[in-house]
C-alpha cells in the first residue's frame, strides 16, 4: 500500500463538475492498494497517517499532529501510485490490487480513519477526478506500508 500525504491548507475533489469531498487544513491522502496487501498493511498506513505530526507549533517546527489544527483528510484513490515504469514507456499497474477489493480496502480506511476522530472527505473510487489543493509549505510524504513494517 501506498500513500502520498500532501499537507494543505485547502483542498477539493469534483468529479464531472460536482464538488464530492472539500477540506479546509489538514492532508489530501493518495492512495494506492497494492496486491498482497492486507488487513496490517491498511493498520500500518491509517495509523501512521493520524499520528503525523507536520503541522508548526508556535516554534515554527514541524510537531503538531492532524489534531491539533482541526484539520481534515481529502482520501483520493489512486492505482497510479503502484505504477511500474521500469520497463518501456507506458506504465504497468499489474502491481494494483483488483478494483472491488482495493475499494473495499479504500473504505476501509475511511472508516478507520473516521473511528480515530477525523473529518474524512473522499472522492468517488474509480471516477475521473479534478484536485484542486492549495499546498502548504510544500510538505509532500510518500509512504509505503512495507517500509512500515520494519
Amino acid at each position: 500500500m501506498k500513500a502520498v500525504i500532501q499537507r494543505v491548507s485547502s483542498a477539493f475533489c469534483t468529479v464531472d463538475g460536482r464538488v464530492t469531498g472539500s477540506i479546509g487544513r489538514g492532508f489530501v491522502v493518495f492512495l494506492g492498494v497494492a496486491e498482497g496487501d492486507d488487513d496490517a498493511s491498511l493498520e500500518r498506513v491509517v495509523g501512521k497517517i493520524s499520528r503525523l505530526r507536520i503541522f508548526e507549533d508556535e516554534d515554527g517546527r514541524m510537531n503538531l499532529p492532524l489534531s491539533a489544527v482541526n484539520g481534515a483528510i481529502l482520501l483520493i484513490s489512486q492505482f497510479t501510485l503502484l505504477a511500474d515504469v521500469r520497463h518501456g514507456n507506458r506504465p504497468s499497474f499489474s502491481g494494483a490490487m483488483e478494483g472491488g477489493r482495493a475499494k473495499a480496502f479504500y473504505e476501509r480506511a475511511i472508516g478507520m480513519l473516521r473511528e480515530l476522530g477525523i473529518t474524512v472527505e473522499t472522492g468517488v473510487f474509480g471516477a475521473h477526478m479534478v484536485i484542486d489543493a492549495v499546498n502548504d509549505g510544500p510538505v509532500t510524504l510518500i509512504m509505503d506500508s512495507d517500509d512500515l513494517a520494519h
